[in-house]
């Protein structure tokens, strides 16, 4: 019998002998390893907090204590030292195990998470609420040096000098984000992890003192007791303390022992305390240690190559991103290009190897990222910000205030705009239109396939004002590669047209945005083969500004007008197309009268149709499980039109 095999549910790991810690730690890396490897998930980040984890587990008991991961896509030990390892064949499929903290799925989840930074802030919520109800409950949070370059952090940071008792915070230090870490928060841990001349210093200093008859121990104990003590002598700018929380370590990431005596310690202690964790990303594996970035976030993979199981022989949206950003960087050169340490998540990374010195990664610091830029385009540059859709909206205040009420000439790199699948809720990019559609000035464009991508940025580097072009995660789509013009700012009909037809049949219209351009060539085509009828199609392009004119054009010449797009309907493309689609119906109709100039002969009342995610929030599953849940595949749309038919 395995030790892990005894480990069945929350505070098993107790019954441990601590002998056999190590023992442990092995087991749960293999068995993170075989999982993973078959379903995918994140990797490198779990394989480096397993003794970390581990000794939390020693240290605290759930669910009454509170435990907080930053991110949240290191917690599969965490899962599995609380009762969860028999669902891990089901982790991140549908209505399988969440790779985030779900508080839905376990008392022992204290917190939702899955973007960066928020740790801090959650955590110090949860012990005033404890200190205001008179609890005990221990509150821990732990963040990567990665997460440390978060505004939130320091608006945390600033309300926890504040408190007056205990919360222990674990800066846990791998010197990695999902990219290499930079700025100056970076190069401050740097000092911190080369401080053992300080820590052994401190300890000799204090020994000599303590020997000196009569005066040595006042005076070793009054330097502790001073806040000008060795610490703030020798480690100049050390923020937390002089905000009042204790600084503890470096402590050794992977020695349990060590970790576990150091955390009870801390948790004792009436005050907030960090203490400083070293460790290895992908700890135990030899090509995750190698390769962090790489093995952040993976698909099936060969335990014993390392190598992807899935075939990827097709250029992915970022690939054509990264690409023409290139092409384009060379032939203007205020072209510049801003990432918040996404650099190889965004194809940044293509422009950054060419053009080092016009490529900024500000790090997780997406506010930032966007107010840097609206500064950049304000000194006469072209600066292309490149970030994920569900992280972008952590910066909706400076895309309205900083960028497009001055109509700086900004462009918006969207990835990950629609459906991104296992990562589940926190990360699908659904909700972009939403809080895109209305901003002052701002032209958005969602392209069909890859040639569109790229003709949307060339048009976008050319044209004044703020731009954002959103696309969605995956295998670029390569048919309909006709030229794309985008200057006239209208919707791209694909095939058919409005003529009424001569066999009586229903006329039915399809408008697509986006990456749905490609499921709705499948139901464009199951119509022509099943029912007869060669649909209007036509590409939707721009989300803003709407092709109105197309759309008071159709009104009255359809008998079914369906929208086909990725993103939540509350302010979706259908829902405002639909609006002026009703509008032009009532000013041409008052009753069964019909207003000069249009002809009633063929008038169609339309059905309107509004395929996308009536859904306030969407799980985890693949893109194409999940479309069907939400009837938006090919199929679903399908039943629905020919059921209307």
């Amino acid at each position: 019998m395995s030790i892990l095999d005894k480990i069945n549910k929350e505070n098993d790991i107790k019954s441990i002998p601590m002998e056999s810690m190590d023992n442990l730690a092995h087991e749960i890396r293999s068995f993170i390893l075989e999982k993973v490897s078959k379903n995918g998930g994140h990797l490198a980040a779990n394989l480096g907090v397993v003794e970390l984890t581990m000794a939390l587990h020693l240290s605290m008991d759930f669910p009454e204590d509170k435990l907080i991961f930053d991110v949240g896509h290191q917690a599969y030990t965490h899962k599995i030292l609380t009762g969860r390892k028999d669902e891990f064949d089901t982790l991140r499929t549908l209505d399988g195990l969440s790779g985030f903290p779900k508080r839905g799925e376990s008392n022992a989840d204290a917190f939702d998470t899955g973007h960066s930074s928020t740790s801090i802030s959650a955590a110090v919520g949860m012990a005033i609420a404890r200190d205001l109800r008179g609890g005990n409950e221990k509150v821990c949070a732990v963040i990567g040096d990665g997460s440390m370059t978060g505004g939130m952090v320091y608006e945390a940071f600033n309300q926890l000098s504040q408190l007056k008792s205990n919360l222990v915070i674990i800066l846990n230090d791998n010197e990695m984000s999902i990219d290499k870490n930079v700025g100056g928060v970076s190069k401050f841990l740097n000092r911190m992890r080369v401080g053992e001349s300080y820590n052994d210093f401190k300890v000799g200093l204090e020994n000599i003192l303590m020997n000196i008859p009569d005066v040595g121990a006042k005076v070793a104990k009054g330097l502790k007791r001073s806040k000008d003590s060795l610490k703030g002598l020798f480690m100049q700018g050390s923020f937390v303390e002089e905000m009042g929380i204790t600084y503890i370590g470096p402590v050794d990431g992977h020695n349990i022992r060590e970790m576990t005596k150091t955390f009870k310690k801390a948790f004792k202690l009436n005050k907030p305390i960090l203490v400083h964790v070293q460790t290895v990303k992908g700890a135990g594996y030899k090509y995750a240690e190698k390769y962090p970035e790489h093995f952040h976030g993976v698909d099936p993979f060969s335990l014993e190559t390392g190598r992807s199981l899935v075939r990827k022989n097709r250029a992915t949206y970022t690939d054509v991103f990264g690409k023409k950003l290139c092409e384009l960087g060379e032939k203007d050169e205020r072209i510049v290009a801003i990432t918040a340490a996404m650099a190889h998540g965004t194809g940044v990374n293509y422009f950054q190897k060419r053009f080092p010195d016009r490529t900024f990664d500000v790090g997780i610091a997406e506010q930032h990222a966007v107010t840097f830029a609206a500064g950049l385009a304000a000194g006469g540059f072209i600066p292309v910000v490149a970030i994920y859709s569900s992280f972008l909206q952590r910066a909706y205040d400076q895309i309205l205030h900083d960028v497009c009420l001055q109509g700086l000439h900004v462009i918006f790199a969207i990835d990950r705009s629609g459906l991104v699948g296992r990562d589940g809720e926190t990360h699908q990019g659904i909700y972009d239109d939403a809080y895109l559609a209305d901003m002052p000035g701002l032209t958005v464009i969602a392209p069909k396939n890859a040639s569109g991508l790229s003709d949307a940025l060339e048009y976008a580097a050319g044209c004044d004002g703020p731009v954002a072009i959103k696309y969605s995660r995956g295998f670029a789509y390569r048919g309909l590669t006709v030229a794309t013009d985008f200057s006239d700012l209208r919707a791209e009909v694909l095939s058919g047209d409005m003529e009424p037809p001569l066999d009586g049949k229903k006329k039915v219209a399809i408008i697509a945005v986006g990456n749905m351009v490609e499921e709705a060539v499948k139901l464009r085509d199951k119509l022509i083969m099943e029912n007869g009828i060669t649909p209007f199609f036509v590409s939707g392009r721009f989300v803003k500004p709407i092709d109105e004119k197309l759309m008071r054009e159709m009104t009255g010449k359809f008998d079914i007008i369906a929208f086909a797009e990725e993103t939540c309907e509350a302010g979706s493309y259908g829902e405002r197309a639909a609006g002026i689609i009703l509008e032009e119906l009532s000013q041409l109709c008052t009753g069964n009268k019909c207003e000069t100039g249009f002809n009633m002969d063929n008038f169609r009342y339309p059905r309107l149709l509004n395929f996308c995610i009536k859904k306030e929030k969407v799980g985890q599953g693949a893109v194409n499980e999940l479309r069907d849940r939400l009837g938006i595949s090919a199929d679903k749309m399908y039943e629905e039109i020919n059921r209307l038919l």
